[in-house]
């Protein structure tokens, strides 16, 4: 079972580290995780009698363990089969059941149950989903923090809802360090960039690359590492999981501050059809671990694995291999190339309501960021100790490396 205990529970919420309570206080938290833990372990002991078990499917694009995503994705399914006996979640990563097109559509069918997806992503599908992609928008994790809260976040569960039959429960984190990397030199200017082959994550980041005079090439994970070493492509865009699979072909990465080069999300969401096939007594249980448990723990080991990368890789010295931070001047310099060129495109592919939700956006990213600024979030305050159990036990050797599916 996973290390994270309700006290440690308490202390994500509040921050990550362990606090110091006067005695009263530890008192009164006892009691409630006391409670709290009564209530799991029986799934619902309020008068509705015992939660019937629940039989489902958890799909996702990205890889299994140890990315972190993966990792929130078994604490999710630990979670649900140890309060509700008796369930049983089955995950399938890497593409293995389904891409994030095809998983959203088999969501609006009943064929799936559940799937973390992601916005860029679901754009073929669903246009409007671009609309908050972008990078250079929520550049502090108390901005990425405060997405759901958007009116913009409102109108897209509503979309999802009501044109496709999908309850989106929240948003999740993809790497805050999204950046390039390059094979022979830092891509730091728009003229490092100028005639490189670089690999684009979507068409969204077509638009910035293209803004910076580079030749963007959208191409698949697994593609890129022989595309690296061939010379078929001269650097990348890919999160800091990414420059760790490949910081071999391609040593020199650079992280535009926080989402200063990519700026997409994750969205975790159910299949209407399957939903309502469920008793409210199920619906109550496995709401409260969706909200309560996996969300909050999702972000706070992504924040962790960026963490322990970027310590573990930071280098100062820009004419070194590993990770350079730009500072917020230095950053600055590539958001005046990117233009609004982002945004632009956004625009030519949704309709007149799109028009309005990409501008909307793009303004309560700013008061986000404002209010929000860095060093402010309890999200950069977890004791990421916390999860160094769960990093060891999906490492290198261990039963769940790398695969596919869980079963």
């Amino acid at each position: 079972m996973f290390s994270v205990l309700i006290i440690n529970k308490l202390n994500l919420c509040f921050g990550g580290k362990f606090m110091r309570l006067d005695k009263k206080l530890m008192t009164a938290v006892a009691a409630v995780a006391a409670v709290f833990s009564l209530g799991s372990t029986n799934a619902i002991a309020d008068g509705h009698g015992k939660v019937e078990p629940i039989k489902m499917r958890w799909a996702s694009d990205h890889s299994g363990p140890p990315h972190p995503a993966a990792i929130a994705e078994m604490f999710f399914a630990e979670q649900v089969e140890k309060k509700i006996p008796g369930s049983k979640v089955q995950i399938y990563w890497a593409k293995s059941l389904y891409n994030v097109p095809k998983g959203t559509q088999a969501l609006t069918k009943g064929n799936l149950e559940m799937m973390t997806g992601q916005f860029g992503k679901t754009s073929s599908v669903e246009p409007l989903a671009n609309t908050i992609v972008g990078a250079g928008k929520l550049t502090t994790p108390g901005a990425i923090n405060g997405l759901d809260g958007t009116k913009t976040f409102a109108q897209l569960k509503k979309v999802f809802n009501d044109k496709h039959g999908i309850t989106i429960f929240g948003s999740g984190h993809l790497s805050m360090y999204m950046g390039a990397g390059a094979v022979k030199s830092r891509l730091l200017v728009p003229a490092d960039f100028k005639g490189k082959k670089i690999r684009s994550m979507g068409p969204a980041e077509n638009a910035l690359l293209g803004s910076l005079g580079a030749n963007p090439t959208t191409m698949s994970f697994g593609d890129v590492p022989p595309a690296l070493q061939t010379g078929v492509i001269d650097g990348l865009l890919t999160s800091l999981g990414g420059f760790n699979a490949t910081k071999e072909q391609a040593p020199y990465f650079t992280v535009a501050g926080i989402n200063g080069i990519v700026g997409d999300y994750y969205w975790i969401g159910a299949s209407n059809k399957w939903w309502s096939s469920l008793t409210p007594e199920q619906q109550k249980a496995l709401s409260d671990i969706i909200v309560n448990d996996f969300i909050p723990y999702q972000k706070a080991i992504n924040f962790c694995n960026d963490k322990r990368l970027v310590d573990k890789y930071k280098v100062t010295d820009k004419s070194k291999p590993g990770i350079y931070v730009m500072n917020p001047s230095e950053a600055g310099v590539l958001q005046k190339a990117e233009g609004g060129a982002t945004n632009n495109w956004i625009k030519t592919k949704v309709d007149a309501t799109g028009d309005k939700m990409v501008d909307q956006f793009t303004t309560e990213a700013a008061a986000l960021v404002k209010a929000n600024p860095l060093g402010s979030d309890p999200l950069e305050k977890t004791d990421c100790s916390a999860f160094a159990a769960d990093f060891a036990k999906f490492a290198k050797g261990t039963a769940l490396y790398k695969k596919k599916s869980r079963k």
